[in-house]
């Protein structure tokens, strides 16, 4: 499954170095992370990291299959 996360602002490169397994994009006051994911647990696992990192997640949605 491939998810997109929209979130609130621009993050730092330190910041996106806590996403090693997604890529991301900044645009107009947000970053999109994005990139597969391996199942429900890893979600949540990334859901938690943006909460512990005090990232105020906007939109998250799966992407179509390529």
């Amino acid at each position: 499954m491939r998810y997109e996360i929209r979130v609130d602002g621009r993050m730092t490169e330190t910041l996106v170095k806590a996403f090693p397994e997604l890529d991301h994009v900044l645009m107009a006051g947000q970053t999109v992370l994005f990139g597969a994911v391996v199942d429900e647990a890893h979600l949540y696992g990334l859901l938690a990291r943006c909460q512990s990192l005090g990232l105020r997640v906007l939109e998250m949605r799966q992407m179509p299959s390529s």
